[in-house]
């Protein structure tokens, strides 16, 4: 290992961030759900499964007050509990309604989007073909829209490799946190085997998940490293690692800056930085930092667009007007 690696060494760096990074609308959304049913309910306040996948969000909110479980049997009867941002299936909601729990649903407006493509390509008779990872929290919820109507691949091996459909209509969907490259391989595939595939109305990878590819994909071939702040069970992060590597450069998912050896930086002149869509923006803002102590740090922003996307909060957390001082009505 060369003396490089090591703070005060005044090696001259470059960082190049990509952007769009870090939060999208739909965490942003499903944050401020949790924040404000403990204000207004008090702790604790559960929610099934995790909010969003990224350990600091999680633990934060834990200890504000948030109670993560997996399954709905750990709930009180009569508590209130929020649907993670990843959806759920109508099975959990059926559970929760006979459990007389209040229900506050975090899920993302472009997961129900999905939810109700796959509702309805079922009630029209077809064959769905989920395109996503099995195990994810988002899959599991979106299968569960029509179980007897839907078959999941995860592979472009796996999609040629499916039945005839004996007459039906095969329509297809996808997991909305996709790696873009991978997906169009795997709905290709599909395409060969189903010549008269049906696809949505409009692309199921969310504006997100694919601005903060396209980011990255700006900086990689520059860059010596590159750094995802994201953490493991989230599926857009691991996506953007796998895609730096598919280029050709070395690439490492943190959860934060402690998670990062000095070693990494050896020979390392030019670090891409980026950050999945469950990562607060303020660990970016640490891994900056650190790498500011192995010497001075140039910092360029690769902006390639700018996201203005807003979800409404659902009614039971939005703020209830105050009434005027005199107490008469407005």
């Amino acid at each position: 290992m060369s003396s490089d690696t090591y703070a005060g060494s005044g090696v001259r760096r470059r960082v190049l961030l990509a952007g769009p990074r870090s939060f999208c609308a739909g965490v942003e959304r499903a944050i401020e759900i949790v924040e404000r049913a403990l204000e207004s309910r008090g702790a604790p306040v559960y929610v099934r499964k995790q909010i969003v996948h990224n350990v600091t969000v999680v633990d934060d909110l834990a200890d504000r007050g948030a109670v993560f479980v997996d399954e709905l049997d750990e709930v009180p009867d009569g508590s209130t509990v929020v649907f993670s941002a990843h959806g759920v299936s109508p099975a959990v909601r059926d559970e929760a309604a006979r459990r007389g729990l209040e229900v506050i649903d975090g899920t993302c407006p472009l997961v129900a989007k999905v939810h109700a493509e796959a509702r309805r390509f079922a009630a029209r008779g077809d064959t769905v073909v989920l395109v996503g990872h099995a195990g994810h929290e988002e899959v599991e919820g979106t299968m569960g829209e029509a179980p007897g109507s839907m078959v999941l691949v995860e592979t472009a091996e796996e999609a040629r490799a499916l039945p005839t459909a004996d007459g039906r209509a095969v329509s297809y969907l996808t997991q909305t946190t996709l790696a873009v490259d991978e997906t169009a391989e795997v709905v290709g595939a599909l395409r060969e085997t189903f010549p008269l595939l049906q696809e949505p109305p409009s692309d199921d990878i969310c504006y997100a998940t694919t601005n903060r590819q396209a980011a990255l994909s700006a900086i990689v071939a520059e860059s010596d490293l590159v750094l995802v702040v994201g953490s493991e069970n989230s599926s857009n992060s691991v996506r953007l690692v796998e895609m730096a590597r598919r280029g050709g450069t070395r690439a490492e998912l943190i959860d934060r800056a402690a998670d990062i050896p000095e070693e990494w930086l050896d020979g390392v002149r030019t670090v891409g930085l980026t950050a999945g869509a469950s990562a607060p923006p303020a660990l970016v803002t640490e891994v900056v930092t650190w790498l500011k102590g192995f010497g001075p740090v140039d910092v360029e922003e690769r902006e390639i667009t700018r996201e203005d996307i807003h979800f409404d909060l659902p009614s039971a957390v939005r703020a209830r007007p105050r009434p005027p001082a005199d107490g008469r009505p407005s």
